[in-house]
């Protein structure tokens, strides 16, 4: 099956299973202050999984674009991508293990059709002293499934991930893993704060027999060896504990959140263990054949890099970001230019974006149409982006000269040329010897020492962030939600009608908006804003919402929501409204959460305030305000 044929299988199978399909989430998460973009299938859900109620009900299947920037010097391997598609199904307290691991492993085998024989699955070993039982269950399940197929269902307990490079696989079929094999947002049970959900979950690998261990991993391989011979295809989460004073007590309600690669699923079903071989991603590689006259055989690393980056800068430009020197849009520019860097190395020294950006439009576009809407933006960002960088990397040639002029290239300039520059460390080093420059015996050392610095800082930098997560419900996030929405509708009403929202983030502390604005607003139109805010906080309007079909909202309402999202068939509205008043002052699609009057906002005299206003990016600017 082609990857395109197994997301739409996916969402059929699960359809006929009482699910209801739901819009791809935006890969950058609104509101929420954790992490930069939409890093798996779950992120967006999971104030439902936490207990707020969908507005689709609660048997729910998607498939989610995610992007993990963390991931961004992994790529080159056959299965790593900063970009992905995550299939998830989610039970919102409806079925359980039961139902799940039966019916995942039924699609699995039955519909994309890959060897049970081949499929090995881990589990939960339980905490006794944190009193989390056992996963029993899911192993009796498991095992049923498998003996019912004549296969060996041999159990075998591994504990920690490194303590299974010890023992390794002893021919078993269900491993049971401790920390592995719970899901929360602290990383273990043992770390989790009073109040924090999680459970144990159940993931699924699928053996390639044809790839040798590889011992620099570990002595012995096991299922979540690093090695390849065993891909992780999903793993499923059985919501069912919440930490408490006293210990760890069952909830009320037991959810499944499961989620599973289609890329890893798309080339298990081609018994190929390299992604870039599925339907996906095989189109981008034979054209970078043909630009470069180069074969994907010799040349896997570079072609690898260069794909996946660019699906990534597509995606995320489909998503309103746009290049930048600041968060998320500096990513889209590292993936960028890491993607131009090693077409260098490839022999593509022209620019080349015209051809291949269009196959990726191509490839994604029946099943989102979202992405051939923005065609023409997106060829317009990125080829933008190209030009200039190609500029920079002269910049970076005459760079180079002045730095041997001084003496003999040291690793350290080689190394300022790729940070400051983004010239690549191969074409400094070709560079250097075509022009007969002298390099330090010693250059690579130097280089990868000031590498190891700068990931040293990136990591301190980084540290207090989770790779995903819920922003704060706290009455702090509520009223600067809320402020957000009144901001909203006065940045129209001072600016225009132009103006839509590109991204949001909502702390304790502040609000932060983006929006599209060509160009950088006058002190007396804050001062403007500043007023129309607090006098509708003045005016005490109260806020409200209710769920509407989709297109009614959008169509017939006329409500507003941020650029580039993408909606299921029901949305909540929140209507801010003064009593009496024939209209609201604000409609707006938001998943919440909201204050109940906006005087709220003003308690202890506090007074709505911009404290900056700054460009973000290219036509779009970026507010920062608070209550104060």
């Amino acid at each position: 099956m082609t990857a395109q044929e197994i997301r739409k299988a996916y969402i059929e199978f699960f359809k006929s299973k009482g699910h209801t399909p739901i819009a791809r989430a935006r890969l950058v998460p609104e509101n929420d202050p954790t992490t930069l973009f939409t890093g798996s299938g779950m992120q967006p859900l999971l104030p439902y999984l936490l207990g707020d109620s969908h507005p689709d009900g609660n048997r729910l299947v998607d498939s989610q674009t995610c992007l993990r920037s963390q991931d961004i010097e992994e790529v080159g391997d056959n299965r790593h991508t900063t970009f992905f598609e995550m299939l998830g199904n989610w039970s919102l307290g409806d079925y359980f293990k039961n139902e799940q691991i039966n019916w995942f492993f039924e699609f699995i085998t039955k519909v994309v059709g890959l060897d049970p024989n081949r499929i090995y699955v881990t589990v939960y070993s339980g905490d006794e002293s944190l009193g989390i039982a056992r996963d029993n269950e899911s192993e009796s399940i498991w095992r049923k499934l498998f003996d019912n197929l004549g296969i060996d269902s041999k159990t075998v307990d591994i504990g920690s991930e490194e303590n299974g490079y010890k023992v390794g696989e002893q021919s078993g079929r269900i491993f049971f893993y401790k920390d592995k094999n719970w899901w929360c947002r602290a990383g273990s049970a043992e770390n989790m704060p009073v109040g924090e959900p999680g459970g144990p979950d159940t993931e699924m690998f699928y053996l390639y027999p044809s790839v040798q261990h590889n011992k620099s991993y570990g002595e012995h391989c096991h299922p979540n060896c690093d090695c390849g011979r065993y891909i992780e295809l999903g793993n499923s989460v059985f919501m069912e504990y919440k930490k408490t004073e006293d210990g760890f007590a069952k909830l009320p309600k037991q959810n499944v959140d499961y989620g599973g690669g289609l890329e890893r699923i798309a080339a298990a079903s081609l018994d190929n263990a390299d992604v870039f071989k599925i339907s996906l991603l095989l189109p981008i590689i034979e054209k970078l054949e043909s630009i470069s006259g180069k074969k994907y055989d010799s040349h896997t690393n570079d072609m690898r890099v260069i794909a996946d980056h660019l699906r990534g800068a597509v995606f995320l430009c489909v998503d309103g970001i746009t290049p930048s020197n600041k968060e998320q849009g500096y990513v889209m520019r590292r993936l960028l230019r890491r993607a131009i860097r090693f077409a260098f190395a490839l022999g593509i020294e022209q620019n080349f974006l015209h051809e291949i950006v269009p196959i990726i439009i191509d490839l994604y576009s029946p099943d989102f149409p979202e992405v051939n809407s923005s065609k023409e933006k997106v060829l317009e960002v990125l080829l933008k982006e190209e030009k200039v960088f190609r500029q920079t990397l002269r910049k970076g040639v005459r760079e180079l000269q002045k730095m041997a002029e001084k003496g003999s290239v040291t690793g350290k300039d080689i190394f300022t040329l790729y940070d400051t520059y983004g010239f690549p460390m191969e074409l400094s080093l070709e560079e250097a010897q075509t022009q007969d420059y002298p390099i330090n015996d010693d250059w690579k050392a130097d280089f990868d020492q000031q590498m190891t610095e700068q990931r040293n800082r990136s990591q301190t930098a980084s540290k207090g962030t989770f790779k995903g997560g819920l922003g704060g419900h706290t009455l702090q996030h509520k009223k600067y939600h809320t402020a957000t929405h009144l901001m909203y509708q006065a940045l129209r009403d001072v600016l225009g009608d132009h103006v839509i929202q590109h991204g949001s983030n909502i702390t304790e502390e502040r609000l932060r908006f983006d929006f599209s604005h060509p160009e950088k607003m006058t002190a007396e139109q804050i001062k403007q804003v500043e007023d129309i805010v607090n006098k509708q906080i003045d005016n005490d309007l109260t806020v409200t919402f209710e769920e509407h079909p989709t297109k009614e909202a959008l169509e017939d309402m006329h409500v507003l929501g941020a650029f580039g999202d993408r909606y299921g068939d029901k949305v909540k509205i929140y209507r801010m409204q003064a009593q009496g008043s024939e209209k609201p002052f604000s409609l707006e699609i938001c998943g919440g959460p909201h204050v109940d009057h906006t005087k709220q906002l003003s308690e202890e005299g506090k007074k709505f305030k911009i404290i900056k206003e700054e460009s973000s990016s290219s036509g779009i600017r970026r507010i920062k305000a608070v209550l104060s």
